[in-house]
């Protein structure tokens, strides 16, 4: 038998009834088609290339490489899926924290 439980409150949700949503979702860098001038005609691209490939060996720093694509897949239950729903980027949730004055 499959196990599930919630990704967000650890709910379980075990095959017994009780509602279960699957959450998809997928993030990748946004390709806007560029538009070519005549600067971009005239400029030596192998040597700015080879300018920055000098630049990345003077820093000794591995640069940060981002995956192209992610996709992620989460089991939610009927109240975090509302939840989700209602806010999917988290923004009330973050704004309702209250701070006592120390």
């Amino acid at each position: 038998m499959m196990h599930f439980s919630c990704d967000f409150c650890g709910k379980d949700m075990t095959p017994d009834g009780t509602g279960r949503y699957v959450l998809k979702m997928e993030a990748f860098a946004a390709n806007d088609p560029a538009e070519l001038t005549e600067d971009d005609l005239e400029n030596d691209h192998i040597e700015e290339m080879a300018r920055m490939l000098c630049e990345m060996e003077d820093a000794d720093e591995e640069p940060e490489l981002l995956p192209v694509c992610k996709k992620m897949r989460f089991d939610l239950c009927t109240a975090c899926f509302r939840k989700f729903v209602n806010d999917p980027l988290g923004r009330e949730s973050a704004s309702k924290f209250d701070f006592s004055p120390n």
